[in-house]
């Protein structure tokens, strides 16, 4: 493809090079050879888009000048996923059903789906148009599900579940199944808490391979529109995600959650049951959110605390030991 082509589609603004530089694919800047376009988001990596053999380059508006071509651009990362999908377009699936799908008579699918082998659909399903259920996916009894639904093999959805438009579940992917609710008995066992209540999703999620959103025993588990969520996340019962929230790899939420808008809890934040998460707060690796987070926080730690504070902390944890034996020397002279 053109470089001109490229900078057309990508709405850029060719700099110092010529529009007919043919490009053949995509690389990382530091990887990117003759005839393949890199990006630079960050300006640390500067050094490194000097030095690069890339073609073209895609850079913000004000980035310094480079020997190469570039292609300027308000956000270089948003760009360049772009342009990988100019290159690498998604698998296209026929529509048709396998002969060794099961559908219930009573299940109503629309048009232009694509059902794989050993596909599971229950009855009183209701999937919309251009659908792609790959092979051994399972939909329980009573699920509503909207158009452009993608879900990969193994991926479930549980009874009268209710999915949007345009979600994708990547691999392994269990959706609705029991939240973990239990109850003592006097004589010390755990008895069952039914768990009836449906999951709610909304337009445009993504729920990538191997997580789990669970029902609740009352009121609903739900995810907004446009919510991300990465691979082994777990969302307990009753939770709910505001839009737009990212939820990044091994992510833990108790029941009852409340997650804000944008909100972004990175790999492995665990969240106490019953705990609100502000719109637009980040919560940082492997931190425990014990207690309410407000809007537009950066929190880190366990329990988690602002992260100015934390990293207070963290510049003193090696130096404890010291300062408690110069507060046990004091102390004994004071005596």
């Amino acid at each position: 493809m053109k470089l001109s082509a490229i900078a057309s589609a990508l709405n850029a603004r060719l700099e110092n090079g010529s529009p007919d530089t043919e490009i053949t694919g995509l690389n990382g800047i530091e990887q990117a050879g003759p005839g393949e376009l890199s990006f630079v988001a960050n300006p640390k990596y500067a050094a490194a888009a000097r030095s690069s053999k890339a073609s073209a380059v895609i850079v913000s508006e004000n980035f310094p000048a480079l020997d190469t071509a570039m292609l300027r651009a308000k956000d270089p990362y948003l760009s360049f996923a772009r342009a990988l999908e100019l290159f690498h377009e998604p698998l296209r699936y026929a529509p048709g059903v396998h002969p060794t799908a099961v559908i219930d008579p009573t299940a109503k699918i629309g048009p232009n789906a694509h059902i794989g082998p050993y596909v599971v659909i229950a009855g009183h399903v209701e999937i919309g148009p251009s659908a792609v259920l790959l092979a051994h996916v399972v939909i329980y009894r009573g699920a509503r599900i909207g158009a452009n639904f993608f879900a990969h093999a193994h991926s479930v959805v549980r009874e009268n579940c209710r999915i949007g438009s345009n979600v994708l579940l990547q691999n392994g992917v269990v959706v609705g199944a029991d939240g973990f609710g239990f109850a003592k008995t006097p004589d010390g066992r755990w008895h069952k808490i039914p768990q009836p209540a449906p999951v709610l999703i909304g337009d445009d999620v993504e729920i990538q391979a191997n997580s789990c959103i669970d029902r609740a025993s009352v009121g609903e588990t739900r995810l907004g529109r446009g919510v991300k969520v990465d691979n082994l996340v777990q969302v307990g019962h009753g939770s709910q995600v505001g839009e737009d929230a990212l939820l990044c790899a091994q992510v833990g939420l108790a029941g009852s959650t409340e997650v804000g808008n944008r909100a972004i809890l990175t790999g492995q934040v665990g969240v106490v049951g019953h705990c609100k998460i502000g719109e637009a707060a980040i919560v940082t690796p492997q931190s425990g959110v014990a207690n309410d987070i407000p809007a537009n926080a950066l929190v880190s730690g366990a329990p988690a605390v602002d992260h100015k504070l934390w990293l207070k902390y963290s510049a003193l944890l090696p130096r404890l030991p010291e300062i408690a034996r110069a507060a046990k020397g004091k102390g004994s002279r004071e005596e």
